[in-house]
């Protein structure tokens, strides 16, 4: 199965990693495949002083987090995602946040699942018919169905 995971999926991790979602993310079944947007890293980056100040972890420990959380996730360079499917997704977005237009598009790229934490993006997209997102509760039933198969 392919996650294409969005910022705050990943912010919320490194915030709590031993939550729901930073286990979710670090130990998942390994039928799960993780994707997501080259911009994370940006985003890491240049929030990097706020998730240290917010995690009080020193600059070594919050990279070794930041990699354990980041380990299965494989990163895709937007600049690799078709023309069509930007435009596409940015669409879609305008009237919800087009600032998710890459993760959108990667998502339809890959024909995964967006797991996202951002409610608005979820009511928004669903409102729209889009049926390949999931919030944590429902990717965490899922997680547990393929541990159980």
């Amino acid at each position: 199965m392919r996650v294409v995971v969005d910022t705050n999926i990943v912010f919320s991790a490194l915030l709590n990693s031993t939550g729901t979602i930073g286990r979710l993310l670090i130990s998942a079944d390994r039928s799960v495949d993780f994707y997501t947007c080259e911009f994370l890293r940006e985003e890491l980056h240049k929030h990097r002083e706020k998730l240290l100040r917010l995690t009080k972890l020193s600059e070594i420990e919050l990279s070794e987090l930041q990699s354990r959380v980041t380990n299965r996730i494989e990163f895709i360079h937007e600049g690799l995602l078709p023309e069509d499917e930007l435009m596409a997704a940015e669409d879609m977005l305008r009237d919800i946040d087009t600032k998710d237009t890459p993760f959108v598009a990667l998502n339809n790229c890959l024909d995964a699942m967006l797991w996202t934490g951002d409610k608005v993006l979820v009511h928004g997209l669903r409102k729209k018919g889009y049926a390949k997102v999931m919030t944590t509760p429902e990717f965490l039933s899922l997680a547990d169905q393929l541990e159980n198969e």
